[in-house]
């Protein structure tokens, strides 16, 4: 330092008063170098913001707790994997790509504690409890130990030789992050880092950046966490010092940070001539800046941990015609209240300090060194020593006015919209082979997955299905969090075809961000509230929360699209899922799946170890036509028979006046089974919905009928007519 070598050289010139001499000008030399006044090198608050991965990009010192965003420092190139779904009579199949990425980020150049939670675009990517919110392999965190051990994943793709520990620097490596909710692409990440628990003072951290050349000292003032990122000592000091209302002081080889109105020496200011001047000639000198020239406001740029470290401003406005802003940029977390008062310290500070003195010494007050306290002998008030000359062995000092604390009102960080740290939660899953929700035609049965979350912060789950359970076949990535739930109680038999007003369902949802809404007649009619309750599918009209998740349904539209036949085989708690397309996956299937018993596997963030599994037959409903409806049993003259029916296609289900039910198959074909009192089956085929029994014997000993439309891919349910209809 410049001090010590002023200090020897004058020590070796002059003796005793030499050294003091050079004591003091060797402290004036480091304050002119170090801390002088120019443009400000140290960190802005928007550089924390923005994740880089350039070379010779500089690497923060981290302190306290602070959200930092990093650079990265090393990447694999992009894993990609395919899912198809979707095809069928003229409708093409989709494949759909998604993608992960390996990656390490470097945090801080000194160690860390600990990492607590992730933003990605903003959005939480980890939350405080260490739960991922979207898929992740591993990751791993290396504290910044000068002994830490490579990265096992950057030595095995770069080589060991190759891979450096990045001894002293603290980073994290991802393995496989799902880069689907980040529109398949490399997110931009900030981190909560913790390199220790409790505030520090800002002595310590002056200390420490100060690279030895400023000595420990407490100040008092602390702070959360602190950023150190700069180029240069003074930049990282400076930031800290002006914000506090600190000044250096020489000190043991060093400098020493200081503030406020501690012990002060006490001077006279006698206006002591100069030796060789005119007698009588005084030095002593008072100056008063104008008014205009101190800020009418001034800001204090922060880092508020409520506001999940995002800055911050509190801003002191003093009442007068001054116009000039002052903004000071706090790269360091302190509360609201403590930046208001930064704020407002600040401003009594520019005001006061506007009166400055200068007083003349006899030389034997050489000792008072730049950045002393001293009061004036019969004045008011301590002074600061800002400089210092000595002439003719006289000694002159220039002061500064030393301000108190004062009291600010206390500050706020206004309203707070953190990013929610919801949970994942494992996931439920409700499959079924899909009913006829819309009018186009398959070709293919269709495997219906609905997935969800017990948590509301559930994003989705790799699929896989596999006919046996031993061979799995990947599917992609499940749709948008389905409706779904359970039923209290069963749903007991209604009519299909007028509106079930006698029965409700009380349905209890997964979660609380799940909900219903009421639909009216028109919304109805053009599918609205389709719901899968066991194997009918049912619509409602008016959907009543009861809290905890519950809700009770009514004005019920019963055995939609075919589904009659399941009106009676309700059990307790059985599954509901609300029919959304934008939120259901549709897998096609083989023929050959037909009767087989289909299994599906979704591994989520929260379903590690055991992925959530779920089972259903596949018998092709999707594929074969309705049962036919509207069934008679007329009796002729000469005791013979007629029985008819209506039609009904898998298409067509919007009514239509003056048109017929579109067919939907190859050709319309029905299957007749006549059951006889004796127990005797007569089977015919037709192609027209009507059968004449023309044999009076026959005719006589029918006890009922069974009629199947035969479709293109197989034969509908059976319409039963009994002989007593």
């Amino acid at each position: 330092m410049a001090t010590l070598v002023l200090t020897v050289a004058g020590g070796a010139i002059g003796g005793p008063i030499g050294a003091a001499v050079g004591s003091l000008l060797g402290q004036a030399v480091d304050n002119a170098v170090l801390f002088r006044p120019g443009r400000r090198e140290g960190p802005r608050l928007t550089e924390l913001a923005v994740q880089t991965s350039s070379y010779g990009t500089a690497i923060p010192h981290i302190f306290g707790t602070m959200r930092v965003a990093g650079s990265v420092i090393w990447s694999t190139d992009l894993i990609e994997a395919r899912g198809r779904s979707g095809g069928g009579k003229g409708v093409a199949a989709t494949t759909t790509y998604s993608y992960s990425a390996s990656f390490a980020v470097l945090l801080s150049a000194r160690p860390v504690r600990e990492v607590r939670r992730i933003w990605a675009d903003g959005r939480l990517l980890r939350g405080a409890a260490g739960d991922f919110k979207s898929e992740v392999a591993d990751f791993r965190l290396h504290r910044g130990d000068e002994a830490q051990a490579v990265d096992p994943l950057i030595a095995a793709v770069e080589g060991s030789a190759a891979t450096p520990a990045y001894a002293g620097c603290a980073y994290v490596v991802f393995e496989q992050l799902q880069l689907a909710d980040f529109g398949n692409r490399l997110p931009s990440l900030t981190f909560e880092v913790v390199a220790e628990a409790l505030p520090l003072d800002v002595g310590t951290i002056l200390a420490e950046v100060g690279e030895g050349q400023i000595t420990p000292a407490l100040t008092g003032e602390t702070v959360t966490g602190y950023s150190a990122y700069g180029s240069t000592i003074r930049g990282l000091a400076e930031g800290l010092a002006s914000a506090y209302g600190l000044w250096f002081v020489a000190e043991d080889g060093g400098l020493r940070p200081d503030a406020g109105t501690g012990a002060a020496r006490l001077i006279r200011d006698a206006g002591a001539a100069v030796e060789g001047a005119r007698a009588g000639a005084a030095r002593r000198q008072r100056r008063i800046a104008s008014a205009q020239t101190t800020p009418g406001t001034v800001t204090v740029a922060h880092y508020d941990a409520a506001r999940d470290y995002q800055s911050s401003v509190q801003r002191i406005v003093r009442t007068g015609a001054a116009r000039r802003v002052l903004r000071i940029d706090l790269p360091a977390v302190v509360t609201p209240g403590d930046a208001r008062r930064l704020a407002g310290q600040a401003l009594i500070r520019a005001d006061r300090e506007r009166e400055q003195r200068r007083v003349t010494l006899d030389w034997r007050d050489i000792d008072i060194a730049p950045g002393s306290r001293v009061a004036i002998e019969g004045e008011p008030g301590v002074w600061r020593v800002t400089g210092w000359t000595l002439e003719a062995m006289t000694v002159v000092l220039e002061l500064r006015r030393i301000t108190g604390a004062g009291v600010i009102d206390a500050g706020s960080s206004g309203r707070v919209a953190p990013a929610p740290d919801l949970v994942h939660g494992p996931t439920v899953l409700a499959i079924a082979e899909a009913p006829l929700i819309d009018d186009a035609l398959v070709e293919r049965a269709q495997l219906l997955i609905a997935a969800a979350g017990t948590s509301s912060g559930w994003r989705g789950a790799a699929i896989a299905t596999s006919p046996d359970g031993a061979r799995w076949t990947p599917q992609g990535r499940t749709a948008p969090p389905s409706v779904i739930g359970s039923v209290a109680t069963p749903l007991r038999e209604g009519p299909a075809t007028i509106e079930d007003r006698r029965n409700e369902i009380v349905v209890a949802l997964l979660n609380a961000a799940m909900m219903l809404e009421d639909a009216d007649d028109r919304a109805l009619a053009a599918g609205a509230n389709a719901a899968l309750i066991g194997d009918e599918l049912v619509q409602f009209g008016s959907a009543v929360p009861l809290g905890a998740n519950r809700w009770r349904l009514s004005r019920l539209w019963r055995g939609r699209r075919g589904t009659e036949w399941a009106i009676g085989t309700h059990q307790p708690d059985e599954r509901f899922v609300l029919l959304d397309r934008d939120a259901l996956r549709s897998i096609d299937l083989s023929p050959a799946l037909i009767g087989v018993d289909m299994q599906v596997e979704a591994s989520g963030i929260g379903d590690r170890p055991d992925p959530s599994r779920a089972t259903v037959r596949i018998d092709g409903r999707s594929l074969v036509p309705p049962a036919p409806v509207h069934g008679t049993w007329q009796r002729t003259p000469g005791d013979a028979l007629m029985l008819s029916w209506r039609r009904r296609g898998r298409s067509g289900w919007t009514w239509i006046d003056g048109a017929d039910v579109p067919l939907g198959e190859d050709a319309e074909r029905y299957r007749v089974t006549l059951h006889r009192a004796d127990g005797d089956v007569v089977v015919a085929e037709v192609s027209m919905p009507a059968l004449a029994v023309d044999d009076p014997a026959v005719a006589a000993a029918l006890a009922s009928a069974e009629v199947r439309q035969l479709g293109t891919h197989g034969a509908s349910r059976p319409l039963i007519i009994s002989a007593q209809q």
